[in-house]
């Protein structure tokens, strides 16, 4: 696979070789991400404008986009400077005015000439009682009718570019595009109803009606397919090379897991114990694990990575489990502890406060084997921290962590099996765009006993009604969080929200009973305030989203989440988790700063209506798009061009299955389909995968 293939040379030339594009053109679309013809190719319409020619413009509904023919009739220049130039004009039933501001009478003169027809397309309004056009976009002859779409594409752009710009540059850059094989299954292809890839380019940008632009029209379905397939192949290569490297068969025999699972004072559900079977299943084989355990909060994925790090340990090696802050690991170590224990087995953490003689015993006891699991931070990536037979690393909380740590981690160990754990429900097409790589093991059941959470709803007005009903809980030795406001523009903002509601309800409730937690605090002052608050020192804790994952804290029955409307509802789900832990019956507190938007209405009456995070996060996408639902910061996710994962999430599925199955029958991509493949490969950018197969 020397180099891209030359079919594909004139979609990667230069862009200033396209009609109309100069050097410093361009310089100004790079703001849009586009650096080849083939670039432009995928910028896809947002919309069209109505161009098609009607008889009058009396039966538009102004402001309305409006093409008729006219007889021009006389020009009207403007008395004062600065005043407009007016044009009268007739249609077959109507006399309207034309208007131009800062226009050359000449000029005007010589494309409307008095008493000829004209066919002018633009913007009608009413100013006056009286129809006009102001600045038409198009002025043609009667025998130039042809030039103008009867449907306009409107392209996304950026400074120094124009609509006029992008149509000519784009008409040229689909004049370059090459016939290619197909590489999309042919079947597949008939049951969609999709055109070929050329054709298709050439229907997104001629759009023939309005719905040529909406996400179910097949020609922008196809190519959206296109970018799935390509993202999807990529992944699947990357799943089948490391199904290639050897890794260690990791057989336990059962007898620790048993031994623990025996001792509980409930019965795992079938969701848990089919997870524990696939993940032994897959340990046990000769190549490297890569899974997903994803599970709703409260859904019990602790016990089913515990089950995997006792295999480990059965099998005679070393598991290591990291979490994302020092709170977490503490707490993992807590629930697991006791579990350890009882199986016999050594369980210790590392984080960045282990130092001096302390850390050095830890390693010491890793390194020679004496240490069978160990919980800590990104601390457990430093270069000295070295294991005696590392076979199983899982990752708590995966989006906090990016695919580089996630191989950092492997490399700690010959052949290191991965579990990757999310308390976040992720949609399925962001879940298949993001760990697409993986297999995916689902808890979509509730361990018994765990009470529903009662959501209600209250506007901010009701605040002093609020805190009363906490003193009341507070002296019925229950305990509540109260999180602030998310400010998006300052964080300092954020801060200031925090301080002051700590300070209010520390005077409402008595010196000593309120904690206050945000994310500018030092590390060592967070952890103080959420151990007051674990031991039932203090009965209220502020905070900001500092929160959201995984602290468990049974006795906190109450969460009030100040000006609700400002979370998503994935956020929404997280923070509500956090009670409900515990035998009491738990509440969350929805408050809201009225009125309330009809969006915003509609996330917070969701939130009280349902407590499937599931349900919730697909409902979240759809309201607020992808890079939001996961936090587009670190969500690692891919950004695709033509693709809308919101809108055409389903054909992500379609297209992991299609590459997973490519690759299977042919993993060279060698047949007339698989050489297609790579082509599409080339033309979508996707070169490492083609490294990929060349190393593997």
């Amino acid at each position: 696979m020397s180099g891209r293939p030359e079919i594909l040379f004139p979609l990667f030339g230069a862009l200033d070789g396209l009609k109309g594009i100069g050097p410093k053109t361009a310089k100004h679309l790079a703001g849009l991400a586009v650096e080849t013809p083939k670039d432009l190719l995928f910028v896809l319409p947002q919309s069209v404008i109505d161009r098609r020619l009607r008889s009058s413009i009396r039966d538009a509904t102004p402001p309305e986009v409006v093409t008729v023919e006219v007889e021009v009739g006389v020009h009207i220049p403007p008395r004062q400077h600065g005043r407009p130039y007016r044009v009268l004009v007739h249609d077959a039933a109507q006399e309207f005015t034309l208007v131009f501001f800062h226009a050359r009478s000449d000029y005007l003169q010589k494309i409307l000439p008095t008493g000829q027809r004209r066919v002018v397309s633009g913007r009608i309004e009413v100013f006056d009682s009286v129809f006009q056009m102001p600045h038409p976009d198009h002025i043609l002859r009667l025998g130039d009718l042809a030039e103008l779409p009867p449907f306009e594409p409107v392209y996304p752009l950026v400074a120094g570019v124009t609509q006029k710009l992008m149509h000519r540059a784009i008409a040229s850059a689909c004049g370059r595009a090459p016939e290619l094989a197909e590489w999309i299954d042919p079947l597949l292809r008939q049951r969609q109803g999709w055109p070929g890839w050329t054709a298709a380019l050439a229907q997104v940008h001629a759009p023939q009606s309005a719905a040529d632009v909406l996400p179910t029209c097949p020609a922008r379905e196809r190519l959206a397919y296109d970018e799935l397939l390509a993202h999807q192949l990529t992944l699947a290569l990357a799943r089948s090379n490391r199904r290639r490297a050897t890794g260690t068969a990791t057989r336990g025999d059962g007898r620790l897991v048993r031994r623990v699972l025996s001792t509980l004072p409930y019965v795992p559900t079938k969701a848990q114990t089919r997870a524990i079977a696939e993940i032994t299943s897959d340990m046990a084989a000769a190549h490297k694990m890569i899974r997903l355990l994803q599970g709703d909060v409260g859904s019990g994925k602790t016990l089913v990575a515990m089950a995997a790090l006792l295999t480990a340990v059965e099998a005679g090696g070393q598991g290591a489990m990291m979490a994302p802050t020092e709170i977490l690991v503490r707490q993992h170590v807590d629930g697991l502890a006791p579990l350890a224990a009882t199986a016999g087995v050594r369980i210790d953490s590392l984080t960045g406060r282990d130092k001096g003689r302390e850390r050095a015993r830890k390693l010491a006891a890793l390194a020679g084997g004496t240490l069978d699991i160990l919980i800590g931070t990104h601390a457990i990536f430093q270069q000295d921290v070295g294991f005696h037979d590392l076979r199983l690393a899982v990752i708590d909380e995966q989006h906090r962590f990016g695919v580089a740590q996630r191989m950092a981690l492997g490399a700690k160990g010959e052949n290191v099996d991965t579990l990757v754990m999310t308390a976040t429900p992720i949609p399925r097409s962001l879940a298949l765009s993001q760990y697409g790589d993986m297999d995916v093991s689902l808890l979509d059941e509730k361990p018994p006993g765990r009470k529903p959470v009662t959501t209600s709803l209250a506007s901010t007005e009701r605040l002093p009604e609020v805190v009363a009903h906490l003193r009341h809980a507070i002296a019925n030795s229950r305990q509540a969080y109260w999180v602030c406001p998310l400010v998006e523009e300052s964080e300092t903002v954020s801060l200031t929200a925090a301080q002051a509601r700590y300070d209010r309800l520390t005077a409402e409730l008595g010196p000593g009973l309120v904690g206050l937690v945000h994310g500018q605090m030092p590390s060592a002052e967070k952890d103080a305030a959420m151990a007051k608050f674990v031991s039932g020192e203090t009965r209220v804790l502020v905070a900001t989203t500092v929160i959201e994952v995984g602290v468990n804290v049974p006795n906190a029955t109450i969460m009030v989440i100040e000006r609700a409307e400002s979370f998503g509802l994935a956020q929404l789900h997280q923070l509500r988790g956090r009670v409900g832990r515990g035998a009491a019956a738990s509440t969350c507190l929805l408050m809201y700063e009225p009125p309330l938007g009809e969006t915003a209405a509609r996330r917070l009456k969701l939130m009280r209506d349902t407590d499937d995070g599931f349900r919730i996060s697909e409902e979240d996408l759809a309201m607020r798009g992808a890079g939001d639902v996961i936090g587009t910061a670190q969500s690692g996710l891919p950004r695709f061009r033509m693709a809308d994962i919101e809108r055409q999430g389903g054909l992500m599925e379609i297209a992991q299955r299609d590459a997973r199955k490519l690759l299977a029958d042919d993993p060279k991509l060698e047949s007339e389909r698989g050489r297609a493949a790579r082509i599409l490969l080339w033309l979508m950018e996707q070169d490492k995968a083609l490294r990929l197969m060349q190393t593997g």
